[in-house]
């Protein structure tokens, strides 16, 4: 699999997999708009702004999608998903690995950071399996419900 910056077409594919509005917050919080096109899409995920990367087969096929940047001094990694037929196949692990990796060489830093609803139950265990750890959240205006993670480099 290869890490490499998202093209309008691959957003085009993530844009579904999400089917509801509820699915679309759970992934990339609650300023997203719903439904959406692909221009309230890219500019809700900030294209201009953050750096974002899908992870594609040898083939083509988008396995996953993520983003980064920094944030608390910290390379943050924001907007992490799995393709829905790709789930539970270890490419959350490869994903992370590889936007680590792209993230520590883009903006020489330490740590990672991230936010995670509590109740993603399957992200925040991929999350510590990897090396994550809930750390007090730095910023008061983000929901009650999410919690922040620090890896160290």
């Amino acid at each position: 699999m290869e890490l490499v910056l998202a093209t309008d077409t691959h957003i085009a594919q993530l844009m579904a997999w999400f089917n509801s509005e509820d699915q679309l917050t759970q992934w990339a919080g609650p300023n997203f708009r719903y439904p959406f096109n692909l221009d309230t899409f890219k500019a809700d995920l900030q294209t201009d702004k953050l750096t974002s990367c899908v992870l594609q087969s040898q083939h083509g096929v988008l396995q996953a999608f993520g983003q980064f940047y920094m944030r608390f001094g910290r390379c943050h990694l924001a907007r992490l998903v799995v393709n829905p037929s790709q789930r539970g196949k270890g490419v959350s692990k490869i994903l992370l690995s590889e936007l680590c990796k792209q993230g520590l060489q883009s903006l020489n830093v330490a740590q990672y950071g991230l936010f995670v609803y509590e109740d993603n139950q399957s992200a925040m265990y991929a999350y510590e399996k990897f090396g994550f750890v809930i750390h007090p959240n730095p910023e008061h205006e983000v929901s009650e419900h999410c919690v922040y993670m620090v890896k160290p480099n």
